[in-house]
């Protein structure tokens, strides 16, 4: 079996295309329907596309503009206070301090009066819960 091949190889020797024709119909990628993981995948090896490679084609997901998104400093209710006992004040400003949205995780022990951009439904509930009042910065 082996002498068979051999010979067609010798035989061979010196030819531009082993019997090909011109390149293109062997070496390049033409015989197999071009190059690429993905070759011919819209096409003849769709069942390939279908079983493998399920998301390939087409856009996926949503991307926000930057402009849409906010990037705002948050802080929750049980830190503020703690750091009003720290600083020992009732008055805190979001600027000043350094946040810019109050959240309602934790909870108050004295009557606080905060100044922020932003105010959570659940922050602004415990706030004026404990006796405290809220102060949008607009």
């Amino acid at each position: 079996m082996s002498k068979r091949l051999k010979k067609a190889v010798r035989k061979k020797r010196g030819s531009r295309t082993h019997g090909y024709g011109t390149i293109s119909q062997h070496r390049k990628g033409g015989q197999r329907g071009g190059k690429g993981v993905m070759t011919g995948g819209k096409k003849h090896l769709w069942i390939k596309t279908v079983k493998f490679y399920k998301d390939y084609y087409g856009k996926h997901g949503f991307k926000r503009h930057n402009y849409i998104i906010k990037s705002l400093r948050i802080i929750n209710i049980g830190q503020l206070n703690e750091l009003s006992k720290t600083l020992s004040k009732t008055n805190l400003n979001g600027l000043e301090l350094g946040f810019d949205k109050v959240l309602g995780k934790g909870n108050l022990d004295a009557a606080l009066n905060v100044t922020a951009l932003e105010f959570s439904k659940l922050a602004i509930k415990k706030i004026e819960g404990a006796g405290g009042k809220i102060e949008k910065i607009e």
